[in-house]
């Protein structure tokens, strides 16, 4: 997966897991192998314990341009086929995503359009440079959101922006997804890589644990009653009890001190 043309990166920085997508003379749009190779960088974090933070971003000049169109371009007799071999390795890679307890940060740069914001959506959170345009773009091509956008969207922005970002498929940049809530913050370009690295960081030092069980929490919420809810907060809060890093929060707190989590 490594190697420089693959169309994906993966690559560790400490407790920190990369995944690059790396086509950038297409300004990374998802075609087959890149939605493959990227389910597969999925696949091997979750299964890496050690991970604490995973980030997500683009080479070259963009995060990710959307899918890549040339395929069905050129076999237009057989969408079906291409449609899904894209979107079910994209599909499955989200659901890993969401269901690991360690944060995942989307960085975001140039062009975030079509399946591009799907996936800056799926993260837990977005950092984007103050010149991104982004833009969901499937109605330009008679075609609908898929890679989650449409369970994403309108929890993040309501239901009628939602219709309006996915049907009219205008525009916008960083500081309209900032007031929307699409992205946590916007930083200028030329600081997007150390910003970024210092959110990374943070969340590599924190309490992995506490993480997971609060990403499970918020995404279920919308699905639960009240009382259901609540239950599984109670849940939550009593395995948090029984960690290192609860004991070590506590300890800190007591002690008036940094704490120093080790993700257990």
């Amino acid at each position: 997966m490594n190697a420089p043309d693959a169309p994906v990166l993966l690559q560790r920085h400490g407790a920190i897991a990369e995944i690059q997508l790396n086509r950038p003379p297409a300004m990374n749009a998802a075609n087959r192998e890149l939605a493959e190779a990227f389910l597969v960088a999925c696949k091997a974090i979750a299964a890496d314990q050690s991970v604490r933070a995973v980030l997500l971003r683009g080479a070259g000049k963009a995060f990710m341009s959307g899918g890549d169109l040339a395929g069905f371009h050129a076999d237009p007799d057989h969408g079906e086929q291409i449609a899904n071999s894209l979107i079910e390795p994209l599909n499955a890679a989200v659901a890993i995503l969401a269901d690991l307890p360690a944060p995942v940060v989307a960085s975001l740069h140039g062009a975030v359009a079509g399946a591009g914001v799907s996936l800056a959506l799926a993260c837990d959170l977005a950092i984007a440079a103050d010149n991104v345009k982004f833009n969901l773009a499937y109605a330009r091509i008679g075609a609908s959101p898929d890679v989650s956008a449409s369970w994403t969207l309108p929890r993040v922005v309501g239901l009628r922006k939602a219709m309006e970002i996915a049907l009219l498929a205008d525009n916008f940049d960083a500081a309209e997804a900032l007031r929307l809530g699409i992205v946590n913050r916007v930083v200028p370009a030329a600081d997007l890589a150390t910003e970024t690295d210092a959110l990374m960081q943070r969340l590599a030092n924190g309490p992995t644990l506490s993480y997971g069980a609060i990403k499970k929490l918020l995404r279920a919420s919308s699905e639960r009653g009240l009382r259901e809810q609540m239950e599984a907060e109670r849940l939550a809060f009593v395995g948090c009890a029984n960690t290192a890093d609860f004991r070590e929060g506590v300890a800190a707190f007591y002690e008036k001190r940094p704490a120093r989590f080790s993700g257990a």
